[in-house]
């Protein structure tokens, strides 16, 4: 029974780094950049559900998300035009630096005006447990982050196949030179693309508030690192490979902890993460369900 409840925890936590990846996976997807402010987003989005839970009495859930949803949808689009967009046509190298240059300037903000210690909050709709067997019970939390993925990987690969806006975005993905010259705006593609996958950081901060009951200017940087190992381990621009990626991270670590908890080394199940990313870029670098991109000269 140990090996079920470890394993059904493992979904639940895979369930959010999945979600988690498929924002990192759409922009890079799109705009074939690496978005490494993206985890402070979702900080955002959890510090957002926090200050309206614990501050309003009987507010909503389903309020708190909509409202975490639109405010990491504006800070998405709103970093896109200011610090991405200019660097449209930039290297690599410096879109990447710019990136991590948000992420900092995010985490410093929090620090200032939210303080650098982490707040404690436990929502109550998510607080309940599925007892099925007197020694078996699924917690509400895993419950929900399964239910929010499915239903929003479901929902994205239906968008992006048969909506006007998702065929842009494939057109835009394979080939901007090209799709602007068929008459797609993509620019505008582009912030659309942003501002979904800062939609989706929103939802995930409320949901690591309703897992970990906790969160602070720094809650968003290893949950961030770890949902791209993920992506990467599904093969990055692939919706289902970041489902595939986040589940089987999500497992991988519970299993560690377990593993490592009768050791005494529980530190150590974060290095497994990285030990993961490591091996994948040495032996498939596109990831599972990844395409090789070959460079047009």
């Amino acid at each position: 029974m140990a090996f079920l409840n470890t394993l059904i925890s493992g979904i639940g936590l895979g369930s959010m780094y999945a979600l988690i990846a498929l924002g990192y996976t759409m922009v890079y997807g799109i705009a074939k950049m690496l978005n490494f402010a993206h985890g402070d987003i979702i900080m955002v989005g959890g510090i957002a559900t926090y200050e309206l839970l614990s501050n309003i009495a009987g507010i909503s859930p389903i309020v708190a998300i909509v409202v975490a949803v639109a405010v990491c949808t504006l800070l998405g689009v709103t970093i896109e035009k200011v610090a991405y967009k200019p660097l449209r046509k930039a290297s690599s190298l410096a879109v990447l630096i710019t990136a991590i240059g948000v992420s900092y300037f995010l985490q410093n903000v929090a620090l200032l005006a939210f303080g650098s210690e982490n707040k404690s909050y436990t929502i109550a709709a998510l607080d309940f447990k599925w007892q099925i067997t007197e020694t078996f019970a699924v917690q509400g939390s895993t419950i929900v982050n399964v239910l929010f993925t499915v239903v929003i990987m479901v929902s994205l690969t239906l968008f992006i196949k048969y909506s006007k806006h998702g065929k842009a975005m494939v057109a835009v993905s394979s080939d901007k030179d090209a799709a602007q010259l068929m008459g797609i705006n993509v620019n505008g593609t582009i912030s659309l693309t942003f501002a979904i996958g800062s939609a989706l950081a929103g939802i995930a901060g409320f949901l690591f508030l309703g897992t970990y009951g906790q969160i602070g200017a720094y809650s968003g940087s290893m949950p961030g690192i770890k949902a791209f190992t993920a992506a990467v381990f599904g093969g990055i621009g692939s919706i289902p490979g970041a489902m595939i990626g986040g589940l089987f991270l999500g497992i991988i670590e519970q299993f560690s902890k377990s593993l490592f908890a009768d050791l005494q080394l529980t530190a150590l199940s974060d290095a497994v993460v990285f030990i993961i990313l490591i091996v994948i870029l040495l032996i498939k670098p596109t990831g599972l369900l990844g395409k090789k991109i070959t460079e047009k000269v």
